[in-house]
């Protein structure tokens, strides 16, 4: 399975995801305040340079680069949609060079011929089977500046719990709890999570990460199953 395969749902239906955030279902608000507050403490503000894998259409974190505007930003997803969305929400950054790409976010990340200073990805990897976690963070490390951090915004499996329990307790979580999405919709989402959704322990994401050459880790923030995690060569700020 291809992640292009895996989020089909929301190249076709981005609608659905921005009205689970517009809820804050996954905690999107408290989230990107955290990243906000991450991006302020980078000693290279207005000279770094970003890549966003799997941007959507950055409604969220585009309020974190105006208050910490890079040079460079760029915005990979497979959704048309949600592209055309971001431009608007991104067009209020202070003359950055902003470029946006219709694309597969493993294979963007493994093409890409820039030094990044910071690599950022929101509620994306977890579609990746492990073998294709592995190549991402080999090619997040490759093209990672050497004092570049890797900020991936994710949902975590607890350690040693099994994926079916995972999935099992997460569903039971949307069917709860987001009652504010239409019955249909709703089961469209679950569905995609039961189909789509093959989140690793923490420890896991520390070893492929290590292995990638980011031998640093530090969880940020945890809300329920939804995780910033922060990864670097070797120092991590004090937060």
């Amino acid at each position: 399975m291809t992640s292009a395969e895996s989020t089909s749902i929301f190249t076709h239906s981005w609608s659905l995801y921005d009205l689970i955030t517009e809820y804050n279902y996954m905690f999107h608000q408290e989230i990107y305040t955290g990243v906000g507050q991450l991006l302020k403490l980078r000693d290279d503000l207005g000279r770094y340079r970003l890549l966003d894998l799997g941007c959507g259409n950055a409604r969220y974190l585009s309020p974190c680069l105006k208050q910490s505007p890079p040079i460079l930003y760029e915005g990979v997803d497979l959704s048309e949609a949600a592209l055309a969305e971001a431009r608007g929400y991104l067009a209020g950054l202070p003359d950055p060079v902003v470029t946006l790409t219709r694309g597969d976010l493993l294979e963007a990340v493994e093409a890409t011929d820039k030094t990044w200073d910071v690599i950022f990805t929101g509620f994306a990897v977890h579609h990746l089977m492990s073998a294709d976690k592995a190549r991402f963070f080999q090619a997040a490390g490759r093209c990672l500046a050497e004092k570049g951090w890797l900020i991936l915004v994710d949902v975590v499996r607890e350690e040693n719990q099994s994926r079916e329990n995972y999935l099992m307790d997460y569903l039971n979580y949307m069917r709860d709890n987001w009652n504010k999405i239409p019955p249909d919709q709703l089961e469209e989402a679950c569905t995609h999570v039961h189909d789509h959704d093959y989140p690793e322990y923490f420890s896991t994401l520390k070893e492929m990460a290590a292995a990638g050459g980011l031998k640093a880790s530090r969880i940020v923030s945890r809300y329920g199953q939804h995780y910033t995690l922060l990864f670097a060569r070797s120092s991590l700020p004090q937060i």
